[in-house]
C-alpha cells in the first residue's frame, strides 16, 4: 500500500489502546493526513477499533469518523474483514447517502484479495 500510506508517526503511546499516530497518505490519496486514536484491540475476538480525531479527512464538517473492524475467518483459510463506520457531525450537519458510499468505496480500495500462499495460516 505504498501509494496509500506514505508513513505513520506515533505521537504518543506503544500501538495499544490510547495510541495516537498521524497517518500521512501517499501521493494517490485525496488526503494528506489524519491523527488518530486506538480505541480497542481485542486479539481474540479479531476486532480493532479507532478514531480519527483530525485531518482533512473530517472535511471541516466532522468532529470525528470512529471505525470498529472485523475479522471473520472462514472456513477455506482467509478470511472476510467487516467495517463500520461512525461519524460524527459537527452541529446538524447531515452526511449524504452519496458521500457515505464514496466513502465505502473507498476503504474498499484499501483492501484487495491476497493470492494464497503455500502454507495455511495457524489456527488459534
Amino acid at each position: 500500500m505504498p501509494q496509500a500510506i506514505k508513513n505513520v508517526e506515533i505521537l504518543e503511546g506503544d500501538g495499544g489502546v490510547g495510541t495516537v499516530k498521524v497517518i500521512h497518505f501517499g501521493e494517490g490519496s485525496q488526503y494528506k493526513s489524519a491523527k488518530h486514536r486506538v480505541d480497542a484491540i481485542d486479539t481474540e475476538n479479531l476486532t480493532h477499533s479507532y478514531t480519527i480525531v483530525e485531518g482533512d479527512a473530517l472535511a471541516g464538517v466532522l468532529e470525528s469518523i470512529t471505525y470498529h473492524v472485523k475479522i471473520v475467518p472462514t472456513e477455506d483459510g482467509g478470511c472476510i474483514c467487516k467495517n463500520r463506520s461512525i461519524y460524527h457531525t459537527k452541529g446538524d450537519v447531515e452526511i449524504s447517502e452519496e458521500k457515505k458510499r464514496k466513502e465505502r468505496r473507498r476503504h474498499c480500495r484499501c483492501s484487495r484479495p491476497l493470492k494464497p500462499t503455500s502454507k495455511p495460516m495457524p489456527k488459534s
